[in-house]
């Protein structure tokens, strides 16, 4: 019989998504619209073998999906040796990767290689000008010429992330639809989330997913049932036609009430939420093979203490500064 991870809520968890960096070399108007600054005097990133301790805990413990984030998880250097040591972790099925899709066309076939099977790629207009306005970047042909490389490499399931923002490309959803069913395609549209550096443009900008949801009702799309070890998305579907449609909406009632998820940040402190007040750093317990023991009970004690839900809805989004800090 496997082994349960779980809360003192009951909610069990099988999903991991570990960062890899907290750099970013997109600046996106929803997350850095600065562009990375580097804060001084921070420890390095978990080296390739505090990550293999640490994914083999948590594959200890019942887990068998993880996802490499960042800020710009392609930006590590070792980020091949990191994904093949994942995937070769006994107990590990799906590694994903999530992208800006930096680079992707003449690095997607490594991708495969090492062992990723899933990827989301971060494409917030199908407009060149409005990406290169949202993402500081003129790359959109380069990022869908990935894309297309990904699927020729093998790449099991390629998914399209996509930031709805109010006044911005919420004029797009007829134009996604277009695309992911010519390519067959899973889309995934995401709330702009309110984090500590966002407040003005959360407010101007934010669009509830039930906005979008209503809209694709009204265009016969139905909504499917939930797959075993899937993300936060409600997921919908046009009978007889390719393609998909997933929502992520914080905001929405009870979206708390499904998670799955974990995530370690790239200097391996454990957040048990996106927009929990502070990390709980693991790294003491990374040191040596001898310590998985400790490691396993330090995870369970803590994901036990995990809260029923964020205070989004109260403007408190923790301690999270943005997306890119912890892994989004």
């Amino acid at each position: 019989m496997n082994p349960v991870l779980q809360d003192g809520h009951g909610r069990r968890f099988e999903y991991l998504r570990l960062s890899l960096t907290d750099v970013c070399n997109f600046r996106c108007s929803y997350c850095l619209p600065e562009g990375y600054r580097k804060v001084a005097g921070l420890p390095a990133n978990l080296t390739v073998a505090e990550i293999r301790r640490l994914v083999g805990a948590f594959a200890r413990l019942g887990l068998w999906k993880v996802r490499l984030t960042g800020g710009e998880p392609s930006l590590r250097a070792e980020l091949l040796e990191i994904a093949a040591a994942v995937a070769a972790t006994p107990g590990i099925r799906k590694l994903a990767m999530t992208t800006n899709g930096y680079r992707l066309p003449e690095r997607a076939a490594d991708y495969a290689k090492a062992g990723i099977s899933t990827l989301n790629v971060s494409v917030d207009s199908l407009d060149p000008a409005r990406f290169a306005a949202i993402t500081g970047h003129d790359r959109l042909p380069e990022v869908l010429d990935g894309i297309a490389a990904a699927r020729l490499a093998g790449i099991k399931t390629i998914k399209l992330n996509s930031v709805l923002m109010r006044g911005i490309n919420d004029d797009e959803l007829e134009r996604f639809i277009a695309f992911v069913q010519q390519h067959d395609l899973a889309l995934r549209f995401i709330e702009v989330m309110r984090t500590n550096d966002n407040p003005a443009f959360f407010e101007q900008h934010h669009l509830a997913g039930a906005e979008i949801a209503n809209r694709l009702e009204a265009l016969g799309w139905q909504r499917l049932p939930r797959e075993a070890g899937a993300g936060p998305a409600v997921v919908y579907a046009q009978p007889g036609q390719a393609g998909q449609i997933g929502i992520i909406a914080p905001y929405s009632k009870d979206f708390c009430a499904s998670c799955n998820r974990l995530r370690v940040s790239g200097r391996g402190k454990l957040h048990l939420c996106l927009f929990g007040d502070h990390g709980i750093d693991l790294r003491p317990l990374l040191q040596s093979d001898g310590q998985q023991d400790n490691l396993i009970a330090r995870i369970t004690a803590l994901t036990a203490t995990k809260a029923p839900a964020h205070r989004l809805h109260q403007g408190d989004s923790g301690a999270t500064p943005h997306l890119a800090s912890i892994g989004g």
